[in-house]
């Protein structure tokens, strides 16, 4: 039997990020997947009145998919390609946490979540060449230790918090925090490997001639 020769670049399906998070970009790059555009969405994150975390997210990630596919589907270069989007929520039962922009907001963020539980949700979206949109939304169970005030502090101080659902990042100082996580990590972190793979495997894309070329 011949071996299978690697695709040709030239061949290869092109892929877009639809977020400008170094995070996503990260852990894409992890599973051996170079985006060739990132096309992020300005978008509105409030939720809705009465709209549950779950929701949200899913609302989120597929608005972000919806403005960067009309993008790509308008440039010649990416006409064809594959989209990916992602959004992440951190919640406490149906109390949605803001991504912390001001010191005052990570720090509730971080006294709510302090000694107790709470949910991440991930929604991750692709969609290929066909314009089928796939989806799938990621639950994962954090438990944090107990915080103390001076922990908060020098938290607050180091600015990792800025812009990060919940206020704070896992993969970062945060870290320190985790007493217990049920589920994905790298969904916590902003994208979720397992489902990333197999959406874009199920659609077509070649995901382990990428990790050929790369060898």
């Amino acid at each position: 039997m011949t071996e299978t020769s690697p695709i040709p670049q030239a061949a290869r399906p092109k892929l877009v990020l639809a977020s400008a998070s170094p995070r996503r970009l990260a852990l894409l790059q992890q599973a051996g997947l170079e985006p060739d555009a990132l096309l992020p969405a300005d978008l509105d994150e409030a939720p809705l009145k009465g709209e549950k975390p779950r929701d949200l997210v899913r609302r989120l990630a597929r608005a972000k998919l919806d403005v960067a596919v009309a993008a790509a589907r308008g440039s010649e270069e990416l006409r064809q390609g594959y989209v990916v989007a992602a959004d992440t929520v951190v919640a406490v039962g149906r109390r949605i946490l803001p991504k912390a922009e001001v010191t005052d907001e990570a720090a509730a963020c971080l006294r709510l979540l302090s000694g107790r539980a709470h949910r991440v949700y991930t929604a991750i979206c692709v969609v290929g060449p066909r314009d089928r949109p796939r989806e799938r939304l990621v639950e994962t169970r954090v438990r944090f230790k107990r915080l103390s005030a001076r922990e908060i502090d020098a938290y607050l101080a180091s600015g990792e918090w800025r812009g990060k659902a919940g206020g704070y990042a896992i993969q970062g100082l945060a870290g320190s925090f985790l007493v217990k996580l049920v589920g994905s990590y790298s969904a916590v972190v902003g994208l979720p490997l397992y489902e990333t793979v197999g959406l874009l495997e199920g659609e077509g894309f070649p995901v382990r001639g990428a990790w050929r070329d790369a060898a």
